[in-house]
Formats: C-alpha cells, structure tokens, sequence
C-alpha cells in the first residue's frame, strides 16, 4: 500500500529555506541567483518554497552561487541542527532583515522594548476567537 502525502516534503522545504536565507544574506535578489543560475526567477522561487526539488546538479550550482557548500544547503554540514521551524520563519519575507536591524542595536533597552513593541503586534487569543 502506497502512503499518499499532500504539500512538499519537509527536506525540500528546509533545503528551500537555507537557499533563501542563505541568497537573502548575502543580498542577491531571486532575480540576480536566477540569472546567475540560468533559470526563471519562478523557478527559484519554487526551489525556495519547496515546491520544485532541486537536482543534485542544480544544488551543486546553487551552492556556488551562494558561496557555500551543498552540505551547508541540505543540514549536513557538522553544524548544530537548528529545528525545520527556524528555517521557516527565517525565510519569512523581511525576517532576516529584522533580525540583522535587531542585532544591531546596541542598547539592551531598545531591543527590549522593540521586542515588547512586535510581540503586541500580535494577535491575542481573544482577537483570534473572534475572528473565527
């Protein structure tokens, strides 16, 4: 009996996540990797969410593109394994932008309060209930 899955694979999905943090940090739009690359910046979209896997060739390119290795791509580069949920926020358009903002102030207030500030941005239980 075949198990059916719906949505991309979680591998894809993580390996997705560190092209896009790692094509984000270093300031390379998907347009730029895609020209870089040879592809449509769509495609390097779907790379990114996970929807499109990305060939041991193409990773390969990928990775030099980047400035990184494959291993680093796919979580098997010896480092701390950081849970698939961090790579998803972090690929959040704008997260990797907070957060080097957010590193670089250097008063222990401020980052308080801007933390204080973003989580009272969201919304509350009740305003989720009532939503529903």
């Amino acid at each position: 009996m075949a198990m059916t899955r719906e949505g991309p694979d979680p591998i894809d999905v993580a390996v997705g996540a560190r092209v896009r943090i790692r094509r984000r940090w270093l300031g390379f739009s998907q347009t730029q990797l895609a020209t870089a690359l040879g592809i449509t910046f769509q495609q390097v979209q779907k790379y990114e969410r996970g929807a499109n896997r990305v060939s041991a060739s193409m990773l390969v390119k990928i990775a030099a593109k980047l400035e990184t290795t494959v291993a680093a791509l796919v979580g098997e580069d010896g480092q701390a394994p950081v849970e698939a949920i961090i790579y998803a926020q972090l690929a959040t358009p704008g997260a990797t932008d907070l957060l080097a903002a957010f590193a670089k102030i250097d008063d222990g207030e401020t980052r308080r309060a801007l933390l204080t500030l973003t989580q009272g941005l969201l919304p509350t239980k009740k305003s989720r209930a009532a939503a529903a």
